[in-house]
């Protein structure tokens, strides 16, 4: 079972946001859907055996080896994870979240059951497709508080909702590491403990209150006449939502509905939605400055991605569990946290962005290169650990940049279908570089080749984004300079 982390889950978050558009409740109704989903998102994130997954399968309890666990094993969640990712950010809008918070819920259950019952490599490998529903289901997390809560609450309850999620994976590592390092528990006991944790999780999410409306199929009536009035005002064609970079607010149509109107539901124009989204498609990846960020966003998730997902077997072949104490939870901990302090000090930094944003992609990008063949090849687990700590740590804070880069000038409907596409192209990169490299109908390298291989794309990007920012400084430059010139002929 991989182990999706921050990227993932903020991936889970930005394609949420495309589900934003429902109804809403009284303001004085916002604190027990938030204390409901708070609880949820703490017990689903609390579990303290995750950091110490690989050495758990490839111990006596699952007796299976390196090769099936790497090649065979964890490349089944990149792959459900990819295919379901679309089908299920549907069925969120169509079954109005609730119920697929419920799934998630469930499949995380019977991921941490079969993690202690089941046995083999099929059993396995259907263990890490359940976990796959788990993590694309997540969308249905994310976006489930701005269905049941006021417009004006969304800044507030979102910190809560992400700070749970942040505290129970902090905790449950935290908790993990004593567990097993101190009081000498087993690896199969802590994993009792997160079965239980998610089983909690589960039961607390049956008291949500069921939302009544939903961006799609379920949306309200003032939505529906606004893509009818554009489309009447053109003749047919989207340009309203084109015209520039801020589209008109959805959300400040909706909340002058009064709640208790009783209207028949109007049936959703899926063709003019579509439209809709291909019109701000093309619209937002026509801005370089966009375009830019967006490939590093897909580049670097795509490799961040594999490197947290089989962090643990480099681990395990460096310093193996069984011959001596290891701090996984710990490790992950701490990068967690110190990921967070770098995230909140870059809120602070002032540099232009435009000017020299690429030439800081290139370089942390080559920082991150080097953390990982660092990693790689200096068979210490404490420069391992330090590594790997460095590596989260700059990419939480560039993928932060990149975060309020992209949407500085984008409404919410762009914002969401542009990291939506952006984590779309990542989970295919990544894909695609799983089935080449690890998977065992491929290459299926073992774990230090993989992490070389990693080392070096992150180094290419690295090499891209530095051919690239010193161009654009260069054009800018020379614009200046020409500038400058006309300027003075024209005073003489």
């Amino acid at each position: 079972m991989d182990v999706p982390g921050p990227a993932s889950r903020r991936a889970a978050a930005a394609a949420a946001t495309m589900l934003l558009r429902t109804a809403r409740v009284p303001r004085e109704c916002w604190f027990l859907p938030t204390a409901l989903l708070c609880a949820y998102g703490f017990f689903a994130s609390l579990r303290p055996s995750e950091p110490f997954l690989t050495p758990y399968l490839l111990g006596p309890d699952k007796n299976l080896t390196e090769r099936q666990v790497f090649n065979e094993i964890y490349p089944v969640w990149t792959y459900s994870y990819l295919v379901l990712l679309f089908p299920v950010f549907l069925a969120t809008d169509y079954l109005r979240y609730k119920p697929v918070v419920l799934l998630q819920g469930l499949s995380l259950i019977v991921t941490w059951f079969m993690l202690l019952y089941a046995q083999g490599l099929l059993a396995i490998q259907f263990l890490e497709f359940f976990y796959g529903i788990a993590t694309a289901t997540e969308i249905a997390y994310y976006s489930y508080i701005y269905s049941v809560v006021d417009l004006n609450m969304y800044q507030k309850v979102t910190s809560y909702c992400r700070s749970a999620t942040l505290v129970g994976f902090t905790v449950g590592s935290v908790l993990g590491q004593i567990l097993f390092s101190v009081a000498g528990w087993s690896l199969f006991s802590l994993n009792v403990i997160s079965l239980t944790c998610v089983s909690v999780a589960f039961a607390v999410a049956w008291f949500l209150p069921m939302p009544q409306k939903s961006l799609f199929f379920h949306h309200v009536p003032s939505t529906c006449q606004r893509m009818n009035g554009i489309k009447a005002q053109n003749g047919g064609i989207i340009t309203n939502t084109s015209a520039s970079n801020h589209l008109p607010g959805w959300e400040d149509v909706e909340s002058k509905i009064p709640l208790n109107m009783e209207e028949p539901e109007p049936k959703p124009d899926r063709l003019l939605v579509l439209k809709i989204l291909w019109s701000d498609f093309l619209m937002c990846y026509s801005s370089r400055p966009l375009l830019c960020w967006s490939v590093w966003w897909a580049l670097s998730t795509c490799g961040y991605f594999q490197v947290v997902n089989y962090t643990q077997g480099l681990w395990e072949k460096v310093m193996p569990s069984r011959n001596a104490t290891i701090y996984n939870g710990g490790v992950e901990a701490v990068s967690t946290l110190l990921g967070a302090v770098a995230v909140f000090a870059v809120g602070y930094v002032k540099i232009s962005w435009s000017t020299w944003g690429e030439m800081t992609l290139s370089l942390f990008s080559l920082l991150i290169a080097s953390s990982v063949y660092i990693m790689d090849t200096v068979r210490n687990i404490w420069v391992c650990y330090t590594s790997y700590i460095i590596f989260r740590i700059i990419y939480m804070l560039l993928i932060t940049i990149a975060t309020f880069q992209i949407a500085a000038n984008l409404s919410m409907e762009r914002y969401a279908l542009v990291f939506g596409v952006n984590t779309f192209i990542a989970l295919a990169l990544q894909t695609l570089l799983t089935l080449i490299v690890v998977d065992a109908s491929g290459l299926g390298l073992e774990i230090t080749t993989q992490f070389l291989i990693y080392a070096s794309y992150f180094a290419l990007i690295a090499v891209v984004f530095l051919a690239n920012g010193t161009a654009s400084i260069m054009k800018k430059y020379r614009k200046q300079e020409d500038a400058e010139s006309s300027s003075h002929v024209t005073t003489s």
